[in-house]
């Protein structure tokens, strides 16, 4: 799941100070999931918005409203009479449903409202762990499960570096060397041979490094 956090009241309020009438949107999905972008939050964050501005004087009418998902055109159809109303847009999705946003009311502003960090899995109740980086190219077979991309702070692919002790990075005592895991796993599993092979260079045009991606899947497409 992709997950992020809202953006500090008082950022939203400089960047939707030129606007009357404002569009609080949240997103069903993953921020819903990860409590940062689902109705109770664009409820909560369209009161707060509401009230500072009437703290400060200044007239302003605002709405929330929230989609299933925002990062697909069929999902938005449901909020444009309402965005229509509105001066500018605010939305809590991720950045893909942001961008989603201003490529289908092209007439209308729509502004962050969440900072989008990573993907990742709940840990348990309000801990969130990233776990994949979306590189492209998946060595989890060769790891058992664990991402030495996402997981490990220099990526490495060819065993852990000299910086970890006692099975934690040497970036925080409170990060597990994700090597360290995935020896344990390859040692539980017998295939501890499998860490003798030396990796080549990883390609890294699959990822972001090649410039935006797409995917296409012909079976599928219209």
């Amino acid at each position: 799941m992709i997950v992020g956090e809202r953006k500090p009241l008082a950022e939203i309020i400089k960047a939707v100070e030129p606007y009357e009438k404002i569009l609080i949107l949240g997103c069903g999905e993953c921020v819903t999931v990860c409590l940062a972008g689902g109705d109770r939050e664009a409820r909560e964050t369209a009161l707060a918005l509401s009230i500072a501005r009437q703290k400060a004087g200044k007239s302003v009418q605002v709405k929330s409203h929230t989609v299933e998902r925002q990062c697909e055109y069929e999902y938005l159809e449901s909020a444009r009479e309402l965005v229509e109303e509105a001066d500018v847009v605010v939305s809590l999705a991720c950045g893909v449903g942001v961008q989603t946003m201003n490529m289908y009311f092209e007439q209308k502003q729509t502004l962050p409202g969440l900072n989008t960090t990573f993907m990742g899995m709940p840990v348990k109740q309000g801990v969130w762990m990233e776990n994949c980086l979306g590189c492209g190219d998946c060595v989890l077979e060769e790891t058992l499960g664990i991402c030495p991309i996402a997981r490990c702070a220099k990526s490495m692919l060819n065993g852990p570096c000299g910086g970890s002790q006692d099975g934690k990075c040497e970036v925080s005592k409170d990060i597990d060397c994700a090597w360290h895991l995935i020896i344990e796993r390859l040692m539980r599993f017998n295939k501890l041979d499998n860490i003798a092979e030396v990796k080549p260079p990883k390609d890294w045009s699959t990822s972001h490094h090649g410039g935006p991606r797409k995917t296409i899947r012909e079976d599928v497409k219209l």
